[in-house]
């Protein structure tokens, strides 16, 4: 059986890919800051926590790269928010790589139409999850064809981080503007993930697919 690590499992996104990881048959591993079935507390900026947390998974052969600030959490400084960002993705991803993933192993950062499609109010996440995508392209043409390496850009995501966002002025007026007539789902995020993964997408190697609903390429 497969192993998968999906960072940031424990709710929204990540829990939605972990969930459907399983069905697929999968053995699923989350790491976050918080205790979960099946997972193991990881602070994915601590090189010494990550290197110990591989070493007890064993060989893994998939890595979903989940975990990270939110965009209206605290406020951080530029350079923190790289670093928490794509920083924290590139100290797992290598320390992933250390270990000798087998041939047909892939990874998918989750990244975001923010900084990629869009500006935020946020100069550290606009940034960090733009180096998100240049990152994924950086290891697309360096560890294929052992490894694949691809990218995720969520739109307006219903998930507990955007709790209430739907009924407030600028949600409603997303929603409205998006061609799909609604908000997405953690589970829509979640398909997309998987199909990256998957054998399905043997010769899908360093694109940033946006999973929004067509709202950006509506404005």
């Amino acid at each position: 059986m497969d192993t998968v690590i999906v960072t940031g499992g424990a709710s929204g996104i990540g829990a939605a890919v972990a969930r459907l990881a399983a069905e697929q048959g999968l053995r699923v591993i989350v790491w976050d800051l918080v205790a979960v079935d099946g997972g193991s507390v990881v602070n994915v900026r601590d090189p010494e926590a990550v290197a110990q947390a591989f070493a007890a998974a064993g060989p893994v052969r998939y890595l979903v790269n989940n975990a990270g600030p939110a965009s209206g959490g605290p406020a951080l400084a530029f350079t923190d928010g790289l670093a928490a960002t794509a920083g924290s993705m590139e100290l797992v991803t290598s320390a992933w790589l250390a270990t000798g993933p087998p041939e047909g192993s892939a990874v998918v950062n989750v990244a975001s139409v923010a900084g990629n499609l869009v500006g935020t109010d946020s100069a550290w996440y606009s940034a960090g999850k733009a180096a998100i995508a240049g990152y994924t392209r950086h290891l697309a043409t360096r560890i294929a064809p052992r490894v694949r390496a691809n990218a995720v850009a969520p739109g307006f995501i219903d998930t507990p981080r955007m709790a209430g966002f739907a009924g407030t002025p600028l949600g409603r007026s997303l929603i409205e503007r998006n061609p799909m007539g609604r908000a997405g789902r953690p589970e829509d995020v979640a398909a997309a993930v998987l199909f990256l993964l998957s054998p399905a997408a043997a010769y899908v190697n360093g694109v940033l697919l946006p999973v929004d609903g067509g709202w950006t390429v509506s404005q």
